[in-house]
C-alpha cells in the first residue's frame, strides 16, 4: 500500500509552531491505538463487555457506511483524498458527540488521522490543529501481531510497520505519554490497561 500513493508527505514531521497550540478541553477518553492486526477490536469489545463507554473504530465505520450504500471497497478506495475527509469528518463529527466528562475508550482517535494521511501523500500538517480541539487522559498503543487480512483492510506488514511507527511519534509529539501494551493473551492486556488507570486513579 506504501507505494500506491505519492510519498512527498511519508518523512513529514509535525509543525513545532503548530504544536505549540493549547488544547481547548480535557477528557476522560482513553485511547486504544495502534497498527493493524494489534488487537484493538478485541481489547474495545473486551472494554465494553466490562461495562465501559467504547466507541469503534471511525474508519471502519466510514467504510461499512459506505458499502451499505452499495459502494465496493476498491471503489471507496479510488479517491484516496476523498476517502480521507471522509474519514476526518467522521472522526469529528463523533467525538464532538461525546461528553467530555465521561469515561470512554475510543478505538483510534483523530491524531491517528495524521499517520495515514502520510500514507495517502497528505501533509499531516493541513489537519494538525484539529488534534486540539479535545485532549485525550492516556493512549495506549498496541503491539501488533501478525497482519492479516480481511475484507476491510488494504495494508501490509511495511504499512503496519509504518503505521505502528507513526503512531507512536505523533501522539508523543502532541504531549501525550504513550503506554505500550505487549503481545499478551486479550485477558491479559484488558488486566494490564485497566491495572495502570486504576493506578493513576483515571477509572
Amino acid at each position: 500500500m506504501l507505494d500506491r500513493y505519492a510519498d512527498d508527505f511519508r518523512a513529514t514531521g509535525l509543525d513545532p509552531d503548530l504544536l505549540s497550540t493549547p488544547f481547548r478541553v480535557q477528557t476522560n477518553w482513553h485511547v486504544i491505538t495502534g497498527a493493524s492486526c494489534s488487537g484493538k477490536t478485541t481489547l474495545i469489545d473486551q472494554l465494553a463487555d466490562k461495562g465501559f463507554q467504547t466507541v469503534p473504530e471511525v474508519g471502519r465505520q466510514y467504510f461499512e457506511s459506505e458499502m451499505a450504500k452499495g459502494r465496493t471497497n476498491d471503489e471507496i478506495r479510488e479517491d484516496p483524498v476523498a476517502l480521507q475527509h471522509g474519514i476526518i469528518d467522521m472522526q469529528l463529527r463523533i467525538e464532538g458527540g461525546l461528553q467530555s466528562s465521561d469515561v470512554i475508550f475510543l478505538d483510534r482517535a483523530f491524531p491517528d488521522v495524521l499517520a495515514f494521511c502520510r500514507i495517502l501523500g497528505l501533509n499531516p500538517n493541513e489537519v494538525l490543529l484539529q488534534c486540539f480541539r479535545r485532549r485525550y487522559a492516556s493512549v495506549f498503543i498496541l503491539d501488533r501481531f501478525p497482519y492479516r487480512q480481511d475484507g476491510v483492510r488494504a495494508a501490509d506488514d511495511p504499512t503496519a510497520d509504518f503505521l505502528d511507527e507513526w503512531i507512536a511519534r505523533d501522539y508523543r509529539a502532541l504531549g501525550y505519554g504513550v503506554v505500550r501494551v505487549p503481545l499478551m493473551s486479550p485477558e491479559e492486556r484488558l488486566a494490564f490497561v485497566l491495572e495502570r488507570l486504576s493506578e493513576q486513579g483515571l477509572i
